[in-house]
């Protein structure tokens, strides 16, 4: 590592689940028409070739976890459940009645949230009420996210045989002051239990969710973590960045002081031990912060050129319409994206008015959808060609913004593409930034993302 690099580059930026990124989304929203036009038009275009994919939220955690940035709902009243489930569901036929015809899933993905807070039953009904209106694409995946210390053998196994074969279960680290701190304390037994269970019902991929820049973390923490991981073997690692952000998420991440946070190049420093670690054990890495086994889809994806990258991380293929259904979340016609009502509140009285619910979204630009393009090429793929509808003056833009990211050897452009080399991969957030024209046009004057690094 050269940690005068780690410290030059290492600047607030976006994650780019998106582009543009939510901050510079149109001030002045999404009509709910022109999201309801972006949809019947995409859904036309895709629904029959590669079918939609559907993100569900299900919000509610029994605890709070202080690293956590997502929007979520803390309470320990399972009686919140049934309520919700009916909503999300209304909110699916509002979609069925938009779109006309039946669509074809290709993939659904349970995130929180805590998904297995809801008893195997609600689950059950979630599911087959979705279907009642909807068909299975031919090529089908079915994932969701787990709690270890709240996922049961008969959710294990409900999930299952609703067509799961691939979960992902939060980790994040083994140290218990660590766990104390985050205030997730799980022991390596529980994620043992959960791991084991699915692999004897039958999950073909299993994959765990690890963090690095934790307070109190250090190399011997994650390299006990890392040990630990590999002994169980799942087919799919994500290694994420902790994205410290409290002037956003308040309290949940005022729990410790950041002076116990690693720093810069001692964070970068826990990456890359990571990685080796898991170079050692025979994982391939993927993008910025996922791993897999050269076996698993999201690999195979990787060496085809087909994965993609969206408000859920990697995935191993794309479909050009994904409707987020649930409070906060994100859909994305690939012309624009919308986001759900934030508070459960809001989310059920736009609903119960038969409404689709959404507050906030952004319709996409022809150059929005050309830079758009090229930041998920070099997201997913660590290259762009430039004769992808860039203007001359764009790129020469482009390129003196880049200047000081070749300068230091960190890529490579030829005439018609440009390459992230092995070692500039840690800053391809940064290279991605010299693309953003939003962000340049609109600089923040606060601080809104995390560090790059």
């Amino acid at each position: 590592m050269n940690t005068n690099l780690i410290q030059k580059y290492n600047i607030p930026g976006p994650r780019y689940t998106s582009y543009p990124t939510v901050p510079f989304w149109d001030k002045e929203g999404i009509d709910l028409e022109d999201w309801k036009k972006t949809t019947i038009q995409s859904f036309n275009e895709s629904n029959d070739i590669e079918g939609i994919s559907l993100y569900i939220h299900l919000p509610f955690c029994e605890s709070l976890c202080t690293f956590c940035a997502c929007h979520k709902k803390i309470t320990k009243r399972h009686s919140v459940e049934e309520p919700y489930l009916e909503t999300v569901l209304k909110e699916w036929n509002l979609y069925c009645d938009l779109l006309g015809s039946r669509p074809k899933i290709k993939e659904i993905h349970l995130g929180g949230g805590t998904p297995t807070y809801f008893s195997s039953k609600n689950l059950r009904k979630l599911i087959e009420g979705i279907f009642k209106r909807a068909d299975k694409f031919s090529e089908f995946e079915f994932s969701y996210e787990g709690h270890p210390n709240h996922t049961t053998e008969e959710q294990l196994q409900t999930l299952y045989d609703l067509g799961s074969r691939r979960n992902s279960f939060g980790v994040q680290d083994y140290d218990i002051k660590v766990q104390k701190a985050i205030h997730r304390v799980q022991s390596f037994e529980q994620v043992k239990r959960v791991n084991d269970l699915s692999r004897k019902i039958g999950y073909e991929s299993i994959s765990h969710d690890l963090i690095f820049g934790l307070p109190f973390q250090t190399e011997e923490s994650i390299r006990n973590t890392i040990k630990k991981t590999i002994e169980l073997k799942p087919d799919r690692i994500a290694y994420y960045s902790y994205a410290h952000v409290p002037w956003i998420k308040g309290v949940g991440q005022r729990g410790f002081d950041e002076n116990d946070l690693p720093k810069d190049s001692v964070k970068r420093h826990l990456y890359e031990l990571g990685k080796q670690l898991f170079f050692e054990n025979g994982y391939v890495e993927i993008g910025m912060d996922h791993f897999a086994l050269p076996t698993d889809s999201l690999s195979i994806s990787m060496e085809q050129r087909k994965i993609h990258r969206n408000f859920m991380g990697y995935t191993a293929g794309k479909t050009e319409l994904m409707i987020g259904l649930g409070m906060s979340s994100i859909s994305d016609s690939w012309y624009a994206f919308a986001q759900n009502e934030k508070s459960i509140e809001a989310y059920t009285e736009k609903v119960n008015q038969g409404v689709i619910p959404i507050f906030r979204g952004h319709l996409l630009s022809d150059t929005d959808l050309i830079i758009r393009k090229h930041i998920l090429n070099l997201m997913c793929n660590l290259e762009t060609e430039w004769n992808e509808g860039l203007s001359k003056q764009i790129k020469n833009e482009i390129l003196s913004r880049l200047k000081e990211i070749i300068d230091d050897d960190l890529m490579e452009v030829y005439n018609d593409k440009l390459v992230v080399k092995e070692k500039g991969r840690m800053f391809v957030r940064n290279i991605c930034m010299a693309f953003d024209l939003r962000l340049i046009d609109n600089k923040p004057e606060t601080r809104i993302f995390s560090m790059t690094i």
